[in-house]
């Protein structure tokens, strides 16, 4: 499993018309790219400007087939909209997942018994 995690800095101005202009092709990714289990670019609440970026997908295979699909090229033309002011993307691998809360109710930093 892989995670890409990020965000884009934007005119706060901006921020919300490209946040919305990616709005259909994230879900279209979402329902249709085999592999995708989420693909969410929002408005961060705590920074006026900010774009944050949440992917999740079941393989490196899966992560390449999105890469050559139009709709990542569609979603990086829209996001260019505007210029960017910063922003930082990252990919990591996944080894492990688990429940946050065990069967006791309480958060838990453990992934197994």
């Amino acid at each position: 499993m892989i995670a890409i995690i990020g965000y884009l800095d934007v005119d706060p101005a901006a921020r919300d018309r490209l946040v919305e202009s990616t709005a259909e092709l994230q879900q279209a990714t979402a329902r249709d790219e085999p592999g995708c289990i989420t693909y969410t670019m929002s408005a961060d609440p705590a920074r006026p400007g900010r774009i944050s970026i949440v992917e999740l997908w079941e393989s490196a295979e899966t992560l390449d087939a999105h890469f050559k699909h139009p709709n990542f090229q569609a979603t990086g033309t829209a996001l260019r909209a505007e210029p960017r002011l910063g922003g930082s993307v990252m990919k990591y691998r996944i080894d492990a997942v688990a429940p946050v809360r065990g069967d006791d109710g309480l958060a838990t930093v453990a992934f197994g018994p």
